[in-house]
């Protein structure tokens, strides 16, 4: 405080004559402001200018202990079972509680900034991403693996599905590494559950797609011959499967909560556990609050078109000096007597007819073990 402020308001306060404009205009200080001071100082002496709180006496949105201790209990529950504890994830862990009242999402905010469990942030404009999702269950799974470290830090991979409408996880399976194998036999699984979805998208790891290589996985071709087609990803496009690139996200979350797997058959057993709660108990800010079980059974699945899926086409070819020509990720022999010929391709899944002119240079099925494919062999040709 000003001591000349000071000075000035209490001798007006005992009736001194003091030309308030004057020394208002100098000091930069309101008439009011001095004459309040005036009015404090004759009833109250020097504790007059002890300054006020200038916080409201009543707080209507003000929450009792009760409220605030039912939060923080509710928030520190989620985190030690592993799952998001926001205040929508609390507002209904509340609610299933029984808890009433139940407080609004921005009441419950207001108690952690509070409680210093969360650091307040300045309000940001809202993003207005459009959110795609298939329209049906089964049109459309989401597969890809993630890294998991076993009690002994050996590094494992889980292979984990997800249904693309209803976000349910139709299959998380303990993998020894992400390999065409072990992704096929987790698909199998899948199926036999929940039936063939219309088409599986994935990133561009090996062992799911061969897309971008200009030839087909033995994922790929299981899938075709089950009806199924398989789309990827375009290369550093991570958000095409932002669904389980999220979920890998909550499974991360809800793993470190527990004790390392010692084993792949006690991280099965883990996985199987987190599934059920993850698809029956957890409801879901995507999904207007349901569980991913609700919402994948609330409408009729998709199912793939009848008869094979199996992709065909036709290219061309130039054959090489060597009497060769590339196709699909393999060397194709066809013979130097068609060198420098233009050989036109007709392929359907590994079936392959290969004419130069009007001539049938060569017939084939290809042999996905090898990548060269030699004349006159029994694992290539057919007759």
């Amino acid at each position: 405080m000003d001591p000349e402020f000071v000075a000035a308001v209490a001798r007006a306060a005992v009736g001194e004559k003091v030309n308030v404009s004057q020394f208002c205009r100098e000091h930069g200080v309101s008439r009011d402001t001095f004459y309040r001071y005036v009015a404090r100082v004759r009833s109250e002496a020097a504790n007059g200018f002890i300054r006020r709180s200038t916080a409201p006496r009543h707080r209507p949105t003000a929450l009792g202990a009760e409220v605030a201790e039912a939060v923080l209990r509710a928030r520190k529950e989620l985190a030690d079972e592993g799952w998001d504890n926001g205040p929508i994830s609390i507002r209904w862990r509340l609610e299933k509680a029984g808890f009433a009242p139940v407080p609004s999402k921005s009441a419950i905010y207001r108690i952690l900034c509070e409680h210093g469990q969360i650091e307040p942030e300045p309000r940001k404009r809202p993003r207005t991403r459009r959110r795609f999702e298939y329209s049906d269950p089964n049109g459309c799974w989401q597969i890809d693996g993630m890294e998991y470290y076993l009690a002994d830090g050996q590094k494992v991979c889980i292979v984990q599905i997800l249904d693309d409408h209803s976000r349910l996880d139709v299959g998380s399976y303990a993998a020894a590494s992400e390999n065409g194998t072990d992704t096929w036999a987790a698909l199998q699984q899948a199926f036999a559950g929940h039936g063939l979805p219309v088409k599986v998208l994935s990133d561009n790891g090996l062992a799911f797609s061969g897309k971008h290589r200009g030839q087909r996985v033995e994922l790929e071709r299981h899938l075709a011959e089950h009806g199924v087609t398989a789309i990827a990803s375009r290369p550093y496009r991570p958000q095409t499967c932002g669904k389980n690139e999220r979920v890998h996200r909550t499974l991360r979350k809800w793993l470190a909560a527990r004790p390392p797997a010692e084993n792949l058959a006690v991280l099965q057993q883990l996985l199987e556990d987190y599934r059920h709660i993850y698809n029956n108990h957890r409801r879901h800010q995507s999904l207007d609050g349901h569980t991913p079980r609700q919402r994948y059974d609330a409408s009729p699945k998709a199912t793939p078109a009848t008869g094979r899926n199996t992709p065909s086409g036709r290219t061309q070819r130039t054959v090489s000096a060597t009497g060769v020509i590339a196709f699909s990720g393999y060397s194709i022999v066809l013979g130097r007597n068609w060198t420098g010929h233009t050989a036109t391709v007709f392929w359907q899944g590994d079936r392959v007819t290969i004419m130069i002119g009007d001539t049938i240079a060569r017939q084939l099925t290809l042999n996905r073990a090898v990548r060269y494919q030699p004349l006159n062999t029994k694992l290539s040709d057919k007759s």
